[in-house]
């Protein structure tokens, strides 16, 4: 590994988002330059101007560990499975599911199935991470330091992790009736001229997810011969996960794929039961070692046991659950990413997605020649037939139940250019993705996606109905809406009776009939009704009538039980009295952004009270709730020539220590209000914080 040295700062001549030669833009960088230079702008962007794709490989890496340095080494070292080694017991379970999932060792087998190109840049930038960790070791906290150096084989187990052992199988969501990761989300639309004020197609960009870990989001551009996009990578990966070029970009959202499969075996002789014989378990024997207060290390044997379905979970007398994860087999993510960032219309895209790499999500599609389009991406398994509960678990004594293979491309849901020129998802099924629908659910096997649109899907498919010219102002105004569905739907039923109730009920009431139905910073009475909502779900059926495939956006509705509902309000309202001083208290009283040392007001809220603009809380020690997850990176593209966008990342660009990128753009979500993207150098340049030169 060449080391990195610093050279003279000179001018590069180069322009954003260039293809190549045949961009229409401004020449692409000197095929004499030898190193990448990194324009930081004033949010802690990193803008990339490299001579090829290893260079820029590299500069991303370097760029990462300047923003992310800590965090970044502590999750390397957890998807090696030697968290508990590094830094102790707590990160025990975590190493005893990434060695049971056989990551580290999948990650060095994935490494040597990587096409040329795609090994020659996962070199680099984990040469890349290596090289600043080395001139920059001061820098960085003394206990993240035994991680390095970094190899290709971490960056792959990461990828693992993260994509198919936390989004598409994780410990958390491998109950019977939890299939997917249910503290994430996300929504995203797509536009298409016909209702565009500009005739140009618009793509919103909104993943829902956690503050904290692998979730976060890295904002970055890349500007090369061979690889030009903006957008925003998950921290530690080695590619944007979302993002845009000049002719085109998409989205993800968390689709309601079912990819993985826990199957219960039957014990018998050291092996389990298969096709009416004993089928012995491969066994392996992992050694992990936890590191102690006194810094010595103990050690504890791992015994894992392997069925053909996968490997088993948990055991009890006489009986096994055996995970199957789809796309486990698929080595090719970074490659498929590339194309996809290199895709310059819809067929180039498409035939980048078409090998399925990426086991998850949903994808949402925009270009300039004015194509929208919905795909329900991933591994979805081609389940053998037969009545079974694949939501739950599934008999494993036999082939019958056991799946070989996932759906091609060809047989996934998928809509291209709806007559109704908008598309949207809110972590909903595919079929509801625009109406009328393009879609019809019948034709595709039942386990494919459920059935159901939830009140955040219906606003959002709403929003996108409700305006035939959009203008692109317009478009990121929509986005920041915090009104409640629920709220629409449900207080004509509740107001009535609880006048006529009188006492707390009626006065609850009051307030919220004179409430926007919002949960914006001032709104007096969204703190009451979500505290009545909770109450009432607890106690059972909320609706009169439940969801209905015939009335996708007007259902649910009704009260099952007004006067459960009455005295539900009741009780809310003695609740917010009491620990908040008045029923009225403003949503952004007790709903804070506090991060990088402010305080501010928050707007926003749960999704499943029908608000797009989704913000997850804690509580914090004060009683307050604090801004935890929801809103993470926002972009609005409008793919104009030039291509427009802006965008935000909710904590900021860096969570390094010292840096002052933490936080910084959480004053602009209080506001409701996105930064501009900055594309072209002479925009970056005026908007500059600093500029960096790096060599490999």
């Amino acid at each position: 590994m060449k080391t990195l040295r610093s050279i003279a700062l000179a001018a590069i001549c180069v322009a954003a988002l260039v293809s190549g030669p045949a961009s229409g833009l401004l020449p692409p960088v000197n095929a004499a330059q030898s190193s990448a230079e990194i324009l930081w702008d004033r949010w802690g962007v990193p803008h990339i101007f490299a001579p090829d794709l290893d260079q820029a490989m590299f500069a991303f890496g370097w760029a990462q560990m300047q923003s992310h340095g800590d965090l970044i080494l502590r999750l390397y070292g957890q998807s090696r499975g030697r968290g508990a080694e590094y830094w102790g017991a707590e990160y025990l379970d975590a190493d005893r599911w990434v060695r049971t999932m056989g990551v580290p060792a999948r990650a060095a087998a994935w490494e040597k199935q990587q096409t040329p190109e795609a090994s020659r840049a996962l070199k680099a930038f984990a040469e890349g991470i290596n090289a600043y960790a080395t001139q920059h070791a001061d820098r960085l906290d003394a206990s993240v330091r035994v991680v390095l150096p970094v190899t290709v084989s971490d960056l792959l187990a990461h990828v693992q992790r993260v994509v198919h052992f936390a989004f598409l199988a994780n410990p958390q969501s491998l109950e019977p009736q939890m299939r997917r990761w249910a503290d994430a989300g996300s929504n995203t639309w797509a536009v298409s001229p016909k209702r565009s004020a500009s005739g140009r197609a618009l793509l919103l960009a909104n993943p829902h997810l956690p503050w904290v870990d692998f979730f976060t989001w890295y904002e970055v551009q890349f500007s090369s011969p061979t690889l030009s996009a903006y957008g925003a990578a998950l921290v530690g990966m080695p590619f944007p996960g979302i993002a845009f070029n000049d002719r085109l970009g998409w989205s993800h959202t968390n689709n309601t794929i079912d990819g993985a499969d826990l199957y219960e075996l039957l014990l018998a002789d050291n092996g389990y039961r298969w096709e009416g014989g004993v089928r012995p378990f491969e066994t392996r024997t992992e050694t992990l070692r936890i590191r102690q207060s006194d810094g010595s290390l103990k050690e504890e044997a791992l015994t894992i046991r392997e069925s053909v379905h996968g490997p088993v979970l948990r055991a009890t007398a006489g009986k096994a659950l055996a995970l199957r994860v789809a796309g486990i087999d698929q080595p090719g993510i970074l490659d498929q990413y590339l194309k996809m960032m290199r895709a310059r219309n819809l067929a180039e895209f498409e035939a980048a997605l078409r090998p399925l790499q990426m086991p998850f999500f949903t994808v949402m599609y925009a270009d300039r020649d004015g194509h929208i389009m919905h795909l329900f991406g991933g591994r979805t398994p081609a389940r053998p037939a037969g009545d079974y509960q694949w939501s739950g678990i599934v008999p494993g004594t036999g082939a019958a139940t056991l799946w070989t293979s996932t759906h091609p491309y060809a047989e996934l849901p998928r809509v291209v250019d709806p007559s109704s020129g908008w598309l949207q998802n809110a972590n909903d099924p595919p079929w509801t993705t625009t109406f009328p629908l393009a879609i019809d659910p019948d034709k595709f096997p039942r386990y494919m996606a459920p059935r159901g649109m939830s009140f955040r899907a219906q606003r959002s498919a709403d929003l996108m109905e409700a305006d035939s010219s959009i203008t692109f102002d317009e478009f990121g105004q929509y986005k920041q809406s915090t009104r409640m569905a629920l709220a629409d739907r449900i207080l004509d039923d509740l107001l009535p009776p609880a006048k006529a109730a009188g006492g707390a009920a009626a006065e609850a009431a009051a307030v919220l009939e004179a409430w926007d139905r919002n949960a914006d910073a001032e709104s007096r009475g969204a703190v009451l009704f979500e505290a009545w909502f909770r109450l009432l779900s607890r106690a059972g059926v909320v609706f009169a009538t439940p969801w209905s495939e015939a009335s996708p956006r007007t259902t649910p509705d009704g009260l099952r039980d007004p006067a459960a509902a009455v005295r539900a309000l009741a009780q809310a309202a003695d609740q917010v009295r009491k620990t908040h001083g008045s029923l009225d208290v403003a949503w952004g009283q007790v709903y804070r952004l506090r991060i990088g040392g402010k305080d501010l007001p928050a707007n926003g809220g749960p999704g499943d009270l029908g608000i797009f603009r989704v913000v997850g809380f804690t509580e914090d020690k004060d009683g307050k709730m604090r801004a935890s997850g929801g809103d993470s990176y926002v972009a609005t593209v409008e793919f104009s020539q030039p291509v427009r966008a802006r965008s935000l990342i909710s904590y900021g660009n860096a969570s390094q220590r010292g840096s002052a990128h933490i936080g910084d753009q959480i004053e602009l979500f209080a506001k409701k209000q996105l930064k501009p993207v900055w594309l072209v150098r002479a925009e970056i340049e005026r908007n500059l914080e600093r500029r960096e030169v790096v060599k490999r």
